[in-house]
């Protein structure tokens, strides 16, 4: 759920109290459906306008042309804002899609190996491991263990530690190879991106002095 974080500082004689409520983006009560004995009432610009009756708080956003929404109803009193409720519906809206568009869902790619894979076969599973994890997806490896493989567990283990070692330069292990059944695996996470530093400006050379 998309939340608006909105700030009000509130002044009572002479000593200030800073509240944070959230909006939520759900109904809110609008308007003739609040009924509330005292509200606190906010203004369309953020500004105050004080503790007063329902009533009244909608007499005013009405002589504004807008509309009485309850934002914060847990409050005592609860909060009012004077606003244009369906450009707001309408901006919350468009914000929500546009998180859902730049939103990348993170994946759980799977590589499977047996204990006696060959040293190609195995390059290419740690290339195609690589290349998951550098598009920023995890990584399960994985290693099954057949009949008189189980024997030899330790065989796995260290394939999978080796795996993890010519991934550490893009990957951390977020979980260490362990057996279940007849599988063993281990869980890789691509590291985050840092930022490559600016490099310094060279400084300008200092000017000659001119002779007096």
């Amino acid at each position: 759920m998309l939340c608006v974080r909105a700030l009000f500082v509130v002044r009572f004689s002479n000593r200030i109290y800073s509240e944070v409520f959230l909006i939520a983006n759900a109904v809110h009560q609008i308007n003739e459906e609040i009924l509330d004995k005292e509200v606190r009432l906010i203004g369309a610009e953020g500004e105050q306008l004080g503790i007063m009756s329902s009533a009244e708080a909608l007499k005013i956003a009405e002589e504004r042309e807008l509309d009485l929404v309850k934002i914060a109803p847990g409050s005592n009193p609860p909060v009012c804002k004077i606003m244009d409720y369906g450009k707001f519906r309408f901006e919350q809206t468009k914000k929500e899609k546009e998180a859902k568009k730049n939103q990348r869902v993170i994946e759980i790619k799977e590589i499977r190996m047996s204990p006696g894979i060959d040293t190609n076969d195995f390059n290419t599973k740690l290339k195609n491991g690589q290349k998951f994890l550098a598009d920023g997806d995890r990584v399960k490896v994985s290693v099954r263990f057949r009949g008189r493989e189980m024997a030899h567990t330790e065989i796995g283990a260290e394939l999978l530690k080796d795996f993890a070692a010519k991934c550490a330069d893009i990957a951390n292990m977020d979980k260490a190879p362990k057996l279940e059944g007849r599988n063993m695996s281990m869980f890789l996470s691509p590291k985050p991106v840092t930022p490559a530093k600016k490099p310094a400006r060279p400084k300008a050379p200092k000017a000659p002095e001119a002779e007096g």
